[in-house]
């Protein structure tokens, strides 16, 4: 079962030569980002978040929104762990599954199979199962003889449908996606949004940052708007995006 508490969490990211930076650019950060501030050590300092607190529970479909640097991204890597918090804690109970970088792990130089097998390995998929759900993952994938080639072989598109095929096997407590992910043709969309659809119903928990009120009101029940690293609002789609979108 999933569950997250933030109790009071922030994130300090350092800024190195940041003595070399013009005030004009300090300024557009303070406008569009996190808030920027000094350490004891007179380090430079911008807070993505800023003494959050927050619970999600079972069965939520979470959706972020916030302008660009508002904290949405360093809230996902606080959830997957890939940032500690800087004061606070987060407390996060199930496994993650994470859509954010999908190709992350694919060896351009080994073929696609080898890919599909490397790729699963760092997700904690075991081989057991990707030889069970082999046959219906290269089919799936559209790559026909090209699944024995190099990956460096293939397009833009080709690569896509590999990944996705690959990092949708998962089935997390929680899933954490930046946005909506679109891969492939018109017809080959359908098929990933169909494929997608089935990995967040057997979800237990989804957290996506979005900037599309479409999808916000079509996949959440939740909505956490974040501005310069604080939580401004936190209600339903029907309460939060009309202030939001306009």
């Amino acid at each position: 079962m999933g569950h997250i508490l933030l109790n009071n969490v922030s994130v300090d990211i350092p800024i190195f030569n940041s003595q070399g930076r013009s005030l004009k650019k300090t300024i557009m950060g303070m406008a569009t980002g996190g808030r920027i501030g000094l350490t004891e050590s007179g380090k430079t300092v911008v807070r993505s978040l800023d003494h959050l607190n927050l619970e999600i529970k079972s069965h939520e479909r979470v959706g972020l929104i916030g302008h660009n640097g508002a904290g949405k991204s360093t809230l996902l890597r606080v959830l997957s762990s890939v940032y500690e918090p800087t004061e606070g804690f987060a407390k996060i109970n199930g496994s993650i599954g994470s859509l954010i970088d999908i190709s992350l792990g694919i060896d351009l130089e080994a073929t696609g199979l080898e890919n599909i097998y490397l790729r699963s390995a760092l997700l904690g998929i075991s081989k057991k199962k990707v030889d069970k759900e082999l046959n219906s993952i290269v089919e799936f994938t559209e790559l026909g003889d090209f699944i024995n080639m190099p990956v460096r072989t293939y397009s833009t598109g080709m690569h896509m449908r590999l990944a996705f095929a690959v990092s949708t096997m998962i089935s997390p407590d929680i899933l954490l996606m930046d946005e909506w992910l679109s891969v492939g043709d018109q017809s080959f969309q359908e098929k990933a949004e169909n494929r997608l659809n089935r990995l967040i119903e057997r979800t237990n928990i989804l957290v996506i940052a979005t900037h599309s009120r479409r999808l916000i009101e079509r996949c959440c029940t939740r909505v956490l708007w974040l501005e310069h690293g604080r939580l401004k609002m936190d209600g339903s789609p029907e309460q939060v995006c009309p202030l939001y979108f306009g």
